[in-house]
C-alpha cells in the first residue's frame, strides 16, 4: 500500500520514452494501414481497437514489455487488420468474421423475433427511437441492428416515402 505513490525519475523517463515511441508507432502504422484501422464497421475492427489499446498500455506501463516488443505486437495486429480487410472481399471469409445486420422494425411494425435474436429489449428500441427524434411510429421506415452493435433508425415524416432496396440489401429480414 505504501508503494502507491513511490516513483523514480528513471521510471518516469522510461514510461515517457515508451509512450512517445509506441504513440509514434501507432501513428505510423495507422497512416500505412489507413483510416479503417479504428473504424467500427465490424467486430474485427472493434477487436483491433481493443488490441491496440492493450498493447499501448502494456508497452507503456509494464516494464517487462520492451518498446521493440510493443512495436512488433502492434505491427502484427495491423497486419491482421490489413489481411482481414483484403480477405473480407471473399464471401466465405466475410461471412466467417462479420455479423449480418438484422432488421428490428419493418416500417412501424416491431419484429419481436428479431429483437430476441439480437438480445435487444423494447426499452432499448424505444431509447434509440427517441434518440432519432421519432415522435410517432408511423415515421419509422426501418430500424437496423448493425454489425457493430449500433442501431440505425431510417425515418421520414413523408408517409409515402419508402426506403430504397439498396440500403437494406444485406440486412437479414
Amino acid at each position: 500500500m505504501e508503494n502507491w505513490f513511490d516513483v523514480s525519475y528513471q521510471s518516469i523517463i522510461a514510461i515517457s520514452l515508451s509512450a512517445l515511441g509506441i504513440y509514434a508507432a501507432v501513428i505510423l502504422f495507422t497512416r500505412i494501414a489507413g483510416k479503417r484501422s479504428f473504424s467500427k464497421m465490424s467486430s474485427f475492427d472493434f477487436a483491433m481497437t481493443v488490441a491496440v489499446g492493450s498493447i499501448l498500455a502494456s508497452t507503456i506501463l509494464n516494464s517487462s514489455v520492451s518498446l521493440l516488443e510493443g512495436v512488433v505486437g502492434l505491427a502484427a495486429v495491423y497486419l491482421l487488420q490489413i489481411s482481414a480487410a483484403f480477405l473480407r472481399r471473399f464471401s466465405f471469409f466475410h461471412r466467417l468474421i462479420d455479423n449480418t445486420p438484422l432488421l428490428l422494425m419493418d416500417g412501424p411494425r416491431i419484429l419481436e423475433q428479431n429483437l430476441k435474436k439480437a438480445r435487444v429489449t423494447n426499452k432499448d428500441l424505444r431509447a434509440k427511437l427517441r434518440e432519432a427524434n421519432i415522435i410517432n411510429l408511423s415515421q419509422v421506415r426501418a430500424v437496423v441492428f448493425e454489425t457493430t452493435g449500433d442501431i440505425s433508425v431510417l425515418h421520414s415524416s413523408n408517409a409515402g416515402e419508402e426506403v430504397e432496396d439498396w440500403l437494406l440489401k444485406d440486412v437479414e429480414q
